[in-house]
């Protein structure tokens, strides 16, 4: 089973790649860059993360934080900032100034909505207790397309793009020659098309990673996975990620425009052959599969296609009709153990609609704990790895509440 690679993550400790330039690795990563008026900190981590994320900086300086640039609202990146606030409290300072797009706060709002929706997406996505914060980080500076910040006679620019999210920055530090990019680049295929999570926007992706590799940085600062050096390795980190996704909005839109079936496009379209072998373009989180589907929501609407599914029956009902029309429930178990060795997919299919049609039946669950734990343990992505240990899982537990 692929999984994220050694070193993915880190303990949020600061690596000098150039004169008082840091890169601090985390969960979500950090980039410090040392001026002549303080800190400018860009994210600043999980509020699980942002006491370790400073505790590494301190080890290299201690001069004041003056800035927080946040990349975009997720929690994994812009919920740290309490520890730099109560640094500066205990210090007798202001807390450091917050700047991002103006979306981000919008972004707060939907969390306060529908926290208990995102506590049971991250619970699936990452396989682990979740708890979705009850604070909002206040945002001092927004922005609309492009701020420039002057700090220590240093300019730092900041250009809003779409990508992963809507309220997006790209952080472009000229006299570093370093581009902090934020989740606009993670080390593995662009987490594009999260199968649980709102819109995402590949064409727009690839643009910002091209503006970005206009700027012929020498340093790629990505928002997960190891920084890049190197203004050759930086460049052909950011074109080629460009290329993976615009190819895949290309051969989708054409599709689209040929009036072709959604399942289709989303079983048929692939990235370059080529670029999948990429270190920085595996499919450990995100799939391209699932990129091509969120092309397919963004510009065509839900429906996949299928007139069954337009106003579908039940799911329970059609299980048991297929379930009746098989049989019975044992030969759907029956045939899908079968498939096991020989076509997992479609084994996972029939042991959905045995356990459907029949949800007090140990054979079905057993089957289906076995089959989703089979597709489980040969899935690259972490994210479509874990939605199907949630499934076993869920079937384990139904097994047990049996007399």
């Amino acid at each position: 089973m692929a999984t994220l690679p050694t070193g993915f993550f880190g303990d949020g400790d600061a690596h000098e790649l150039a004169p008082k330039t840091y890169f601090l690795p985390s969960f979500a990563n950090a980039a410090a860059f040392l001026t002549s008026e303080g800190v400018v900190l860009v994210d600043c981590g999980h509020e699980m993360f942002g006491g370790k994320i400073l505790e590494g900086l301190r080890r290299h300086t201690d001069a004041p934080v003056h800035t927080i640039v946040l990349t975009h609202g997720h929690v994994d990146h812009a919920f740290g900032v309490a520890a730099f606030d109560e640094e500066a409290r205990a210090a007798g300072r202001p807390r450091p100034r917050r700047v991002a797009h103006r979306l981000v706060p919008d972004r707060f709002a939907r969390y306060q909505k529908m926290r208990g929706l995102n506590e049971h997406i991250n619970r699936v996505q990452f396989g682990v207790p979740v708890r979705f914060p009850d604070f909002y980080p206040e945002i001092d500076l927004t922005y609309d397309d492009h701020l420039a910040l002057t700090i220590g006679g240093e300019s730092f620019e900041l250009f809003h793009g779409r990508g992963e999210t809507d309220d997006a920055t790209w952080v472009w530090a000229p006299s570093r020659g370093a581009v902090c990019a934020g989740d606009f680049f993670i080390g593995c295929s662009p987490n594009c098309g999260n199968p649980q999570k709102v819109q995402r926007y590949p064409d727009e992706w690839a643009k910002a990673l091209r503006a970005m590799a206009d700027k012929r940085p020498r340093l790629l600062l990505p928002g997960h996975g190891p920084a890049i050096s190197g203004e050759e390795e930086a460049q052909t980190a950011l074109v080629e990620t460009a290329e993976y996704l615009q190819s895949l909005v290309d051969e989708t839109l054409a599709r689209m425009n040929r009036g072709e079936r959604g399942a289709t496009i989303a079983r048929d379209v692939s990235p370059p052959e080529h670029l999948t072998k990429r270190p920085y373009l595996e499919p450990l989180y995100d799939r391209p599969e699932f990129i091509v589907r969120n092309l397919l929501r963004l510009h065509g609407g839900w429906w996949n296609g299928n007139p069954a599914e337009l106003l579908p029956a039940r799911e329970d009902a059609l299980a048991k009709e297929i379930a009746g029309l098989a049989g019975g429930v044992s030969a759907l178990v029956a045939r899908g153990r079968e498939l096991l060795d020989k076509d997992l997919g479609m084994a996972c299919h029939l042991a959905e609609w045995a356990a459907l049609a029949a949800p007090d039946d140990r054979d079905a669950l057993s089957f289906k704990r076995d089959a989703f734990t089979a597709r489980a343990a040969i899935e690259p992505s972490l994210m479509a790895r874990n939605i199907f240990v949630r499934a076993a899982a869920e079937a384990a537990d139904a097994l047990a509440k049996l007399v």
